[in-house]
Formats: C-alpha cells, sequence, structure tokens
C-alpha cells in the first residue's frame, strides 16, 4: 500500500442512487481485491470488455463518489479504491485505464486510475515515481508487465 491518503470533499454530496451504486461498486471491490493479481486482473479484463474509454469529467466524479461512501476507499486502501472507481465507471458503461505499480525507492506499491494518461485524484508526481505493472484498459486489452 501507499502512503497515499485520499480526502474527500466536502462538497460531494450524492443523491441516493449515487450514493447506492457507489457502495456496491465498493463491496464488490473489496471481494476483487482479495483475489491473486492474475485472478483479478482477468476478471477486469473480463468487466471491462465491451467498455468505452472514460472521459476525465466521469472519473473524477466516480472518483468523489467511492471516496465519499467508504472510508476505507478515502485511506490508504488504494487497490480497493481503484477497483470501486473503474466498477463505478463501468456502470454507466465506461472504463478508465486500471494501473498498478511500483516505486523501488523506497520501495512501495499502489494502484491508480488513469483516462488519457492523466492519474485521477492522485497527488502529483505519481507518473514519475511509480512504474505501471498491470494495467487494463476499455476493451479488456491489458498493457504491462
Amino acid at each position: 500500500m501507499s502512503d497515499f491518503v485520499v480526502v474527500p470533499r466536502p462538497d460531494s454530496r450524492l443523491g441516493i442512487r449515487r450514493r447506492l451504486l457507489a457502495l456496491a461498486a465498493v463491496g464488490y471491490a473489496r471481494r476483487l481485491a482479495r483475489k491473486k493479481p492474475d485472478a483479478l486482473e482477468r476478471r477486469l479484463r473480463r468487466i471491462s470488455r465491451a467498455a468505452r474509454p472514460a472521459r476525465v469529467e466521469e472519473a473524477i466524479a466516480a472518483h468523489r463518489a467511492v471516496v465519499s461512501v467508504s472510508t476505507r476507499c478515502s485511506g490508504r486502501w488504494c487497490l480497493d479504491r481503484s477497483i470501486a472507481i473503474a466498477l463505478l465507471l463501468r456502470m454507466s458503461g465506461a472504463w478508465p485505464e486500471w494501473h498498478t505499480g511500483v516505486c523501488l525507492l523506497p520501495f512501495r506499491a499502489h494502484a491508480w486510475i488513469t483516462v488519457d494518461g492523466e492519474p485521477i485524484g492522485e497527488p502529483e508526481g505519481l507518473r514519475d515515481n511509480f512504474k505501471p505493472l498491470m494495467t487494463v484498459v476499455a476493451g479488456g486489452k491489458n498493457r504491462g508487465r
């Protein structure tokens, strides 16, 4: 896990439908996060198979929704958070670029999403510090390794 902590914005009010969808995404993400890496990658590729690439504003809204309904996802649990955001986007037909990667000095692992190569809801310097090891993009493709 990384040392990144995401703080929900105070203006993140959700309607009941969006709140329920975000909670469902968080619950399923927690189950998926327990899988072995290969099984997780296969499942995410299958889920993303018929999706279109997400747009930045959709990804930002999904990020805000997930961190506003889950203290776990707004904290250090980046794998749960990134999966939940991707799942919430998938419920609307979209998929981000989902990544897991590492920073070697000091060693840290992290999971995040990007849209058009830009990290969503992550601190500056993420791209400079972390090397992606696993990536799942819209259409069920994978990159990395």
